[in-house]
């Protein structure tokens, strides 16, 4: 009798005791779901926006108030943009930036990783100077190298030509400054044993110190393609003829003097944002592992 009223009296206690900390975890559980849904609504809202509105006709497009969903949905504007050539080759524009980004993004990782692979693992006199003044350069406002770049460009001539977009910002201070500090963060063992074995430096380089840096590699590659993708400003300085412009620079000129015709572009801006959007999907578990595990795996 007396063991089963000290059981009675002992799980009352405990129940009570539980409570408060499941309902802090329901509020936390609660509050993390209600902030990611705040974010996907901020990313994802303004992609979700120009797609229903590339559906919509022109009038719907610019009614007020304005509706979301489209009430006759048409891919009149996609059709639009596939008929559109002459001055307004919107195809051409998306292989110019796609071609452009591409060829933008290998050169900065062959250029960022053979320097910071450089920096960080070889010893040479003056390399803290050298490193110190490549980093100094991220102080200095990018529209200051506009002028000197337009000058070098041209004199290469290479004005309204795809190189002009590719070379500039190649040997840019970011992704030394990036992929060194994983190349740094390399156990000094994993170079001995290269050693050991027989390897040369660049053997090292290729076999060791890329391999372990993918995640690093990733994320920058994915840096410099929106980089060089999103250019606006630069493409209208160098880029002289409508065929060879990107489509950042091209979409511009869907845009009447007196009318625009919105959902045409919505579309065109939709279009630009997938390739982007597929890079992320492919590329985003190396993304997450170089900023969460500094670019080293074990």
């Amino acid at each position: 009798m007396s063991l089963t009223t000290s059981a009675q009296e002992v799980e009352p206690d405990r129940t009570p005791s539980n409570r408060p900390v499941r309902a802090r975890s329901l509020v936390r559980t609660g509050s993390f779901w209600a902030l990611l849904l705040v974010l996907t609504v901020v990313f994802v809202g303004p992609i979700l926006w120009m797609f229903l509105t590339s559906l919509k006709t022109n009038p719907e497009a610019t009614s007020v108030p304005p509706t979301i969903l489209p009430e006759q949905p048409t891919t009149a504007a996609y059709e639009g943009l596939l008929r559109l050539d002459g001055s307004y080759p919107v195809l051409r524009w998306f292989f110019n930036s796609l071609l452009a980004a591409t060829l933008h993004m290998l050169l900065v990782l062959f250029v960022a990783s053979t320097a910071a692979y450089a920096l960080a693992r070889l010893r040479f006199r003056f390399r803290g100077v050298f490193f110190a003044v490549i980093v100094s350069t991220l102080f200095v406002p990018g529209f200051i190298f506009l002028m000197p770049n337009y000058l070098i460009i041209d004199r290469l001539g290479w004005l309204d030509t795809i190189w002009a977009l590719v070379v500039p910002g190649a040997a840019g201070a970011f992704g030394v400054f990036f992929l060194r500090q994983f190349f740094a963060m390399l156990p000094d063992e994993l170079e001995e044993a290269a050693l050991i074995d027989g390897a040369n430096q660049w053997q090292i380089f290729t076999q060791v110190a890329l391999p372990n840096a993918k995640p690093a590699l990733a994320t920058l590659a994915v840096l410099s393609f929106l980089t060089n993708w999103n250019d606006f400003i630069w493409p209208i300085y160098v880029l002289f003829s409508p065929e060879r412009l990107t489509l950042p620079a091209g979409l511009r000129l869907l845009q009447g003097a007196y009318t625009t015709d919105y959902p045409v572009m919505m579309a065109g801006a939709f279009v630009a944002s997938v390739p982007v959007l597929i890079l992320f999907i492919f590329t985003q578990r190396y993304v997450i592992e170089g900023v969460a595990r500094s670019g080293l795996k074990g």
